[in-house]
This record gives C-alpha cells, sequence and structure tokens, in this order.
C-alpha cells in the first residue's frame, strides 16, 4: 500500500477513536490488530521508525503499542 493511503487509513482510524472516552491509542491499535493484516501493521511501524510523517499523535503512540 502506498504511504500516501496508510496514513490517511490510519488518521480516520484515529479521528474515530479520538472522540470515544478513553486511550484513544489503546483503541487504535486494538482496532489494527484486529482488521489490519499484518504487512500493513509492519508498514506502519516501519514509517514511524523513519519519521513518521503526517501520523496524528494518537497513530502514532498506537503504532508503538503493536
Amino acid at each position: 500500500m502506498s504511504p500516501e493511503k496508510m496514513v490517511l487509513m490510519a488518521n480516520q482510524i484515529a479521528a474515530f477513536f479520538d472522540t470515544q472516552p478513553g486511550s484513544s491509542a489503546e483503541k487504535i491499535a486494538a482496532h489494527m490488530r484486529d482488521y489490519w493484516e499484518p504487512r500493513m501493521r509492519s508498514q506502519l511501524t516501519d514509517y514511524l521508525q523513519s519519521g513518521g510523517a503526517g501520523l496524528k499523535p494518537s497513530v502514532q503512540e498506537a503504532a508503538r503499542l503493536l
């Protein structure tokens, strides 16, 4: 998947969970564990390690929890 699409998808997930009570990072990470295949999760963590440009802070925190 292109990095741009991955960032868009991750930020859309965050936009939802950031409005919910509780730790959005934990909920984002749980969603990604349940619905993203391992390659997508790996791509996200690699992207974060290379700077994570454009990722919302809650996505960055969630990626660290994966």
